[in-house]
């Protein structure tokens, strides 16, 4: 249909067809409503933008126009995307949820299943810990053989990842281990899945078996494999592992590796090496970030090192850091060891962002900051939510 439409030279004579006959402009119509919406929805997949094309399906809905076996596919791509890319502080677990069940609704209504939808459902499904989900969407797969042997690993990565996190770690060795042809995707999917299940041995195993094998380790598997080693307090096996990824690897390491080891030397007592780490390895404190901050300034609390934490808090703020979060860890530093006039000193500086609210009314957006009268209708307004709730108090009666 769109090849149709591509050109005027081919576009114009279905068009006169179509409108010779008021009987046919009807059906004319549905055609090419479903054409720009199809299409819509593929160009916001295709541009990354996923909430826009589930908006387009949603307006499509609303204004009474058929979605056909077309609509499904991207639009099932678009809600597994818009899972994968949203942060769960803006969109939120239960979101999160709303969007694979409304894929899953769309992938049941889907006619020709193949190997891309499967895989990106049993993905959805996997981070959602919906085994049985999963599990019902493979079986619906009219050539499984041929959704196991896909060449890019890909349902291998999803389907380890969905047994990992719901505790089947011997499900997901299993499947693991029947792919032949491992990438570095399933590889670190099996890695972080051991980690995930707290078995640090297993994931150092897998990575001495990935690293026989030839496949390359890259950024995101030494974060799995730091993290095993910080768990289990495997300090130098961790260190080792640091100086290996720069060094034998040529992975450059990036601001969670440093914050994971970090971490590993806090947890494990040794609060002067970790500061030592930072000064020499990470470029001082000023390279970082709040995740190793928060690191250091904890294991400084747990660990009762007030010389260490006052230091760097102090560093903090000559550097006009003002993260409330490495306050609150400095103030009860102090204050856990007794210190009640320096964890004031400390209080004092805390400052927090007031809440705000921001709601759109007729296409304008209107920003409300807590304990604050400044806008025009604030009156009115107050007194609409006043009357609101003596209306819910009158009910409970």
């Amino acid at each position: 249909m769109e090849n149709l439409l591509a050109t005027p030279t081919r576009s114009r004579p279905m068009k006169k067809e179509c409108l010779s006959d008021a009987s046919f402009f009807s059906y004319a119509c549905s055609v090419f409503r479903h054409l720009i919406n199809n299409t819509m929805i593929r160009g916001y997949l295709q541009c990354r933008s996923p909430l826009h094309a589930v908006s387009c399906y949603l307006t499509m809905v609303q204004n009474g126009v058929a979605v056909n076996h077309y609509t499904f596919p991207p639009l099932i791509k678009a809600c597994i995307a818009l899972l994968s890319s949203s942060s769960s502080n803006v969109v939120g677990r239960l979101v999160h949820g709303h969007v694979v069940d409304t894929a899953r609704v769309l992938f049941d209504k889907t006619a020709n299943k193949d190997v891309v939808l499967g895989t990106a459902m049993v993905e959805g499904s996997g981070k959602m810990g919906n085994v049985e989900s999963a599990r019902q969407v493979f079986e619906k797969m009219p050539e499984k053989r041929c959704l196991v042997e896909c060449c890019d690993g890909s349902i291998f990565s999803a389907l380890v990842d969905m047994y990992s996190k719901c505790g089947c770690v011997e499900s997901a060795l299993s499947v693991f281990e029947s792919n032949v042809d491992k990438d570095a995707g399933t590889w670190n999917a099996m890695i972080s899945g051991v980690v995930l299940n707290g078995d640090a041995g297993k994931s150092l195993e897998l990575f001495h078996q990935m690293d026989a094998s030839g496949t390359k380790p890259n950024e995101t598997m030494f974060v799995a494999v730091l993290t095993a080693c910080t768990h289990a307090k495997m300090v130098q096996q961790g260190l080792w592992l640091f100086e290996e990824m720069r060094g034998t690897y040529g992975v450059a390491p990036r601001m969670e590796h440093y914050a994971c080891v970090i971490n590993l030397l806090s947890r494990a007592g040794m609060v002067e090496e970790a500061e030592k780490f930072m000064e020499e390895k990470m470029g001082g404190l000023a390279a970082g970030d709040a995740n190793v901050w928060g690191a250091l300034l904890n294991a400084c609390r747990i660990h009762k090192n007030i010389r260490v934490g006052n230091r760097q808090w102090k560093k903090l703020v000559d550097m006009g850091v003002t993260d409330c979060g490495t306050h609150v860890l400095t103030h009860n530093i102090n204050r856990e060891a007794g210190l009640d006039a320096e964890a004031n000193k400390v209080r004092s500086r805390m400052k927090k962002k007031p809440g705000c609210s921001i709601i759109e009314v007729d296409n304008e957006v209107e920003e409300f900051l807590a304990d604050d009268h400044s806008h025009s209708q604030a009156q009115e307004m107050c007194k609409m939510l006043n009357s609101i709730l003596k209306m819910g108090t009158l009910e409970r009666f």
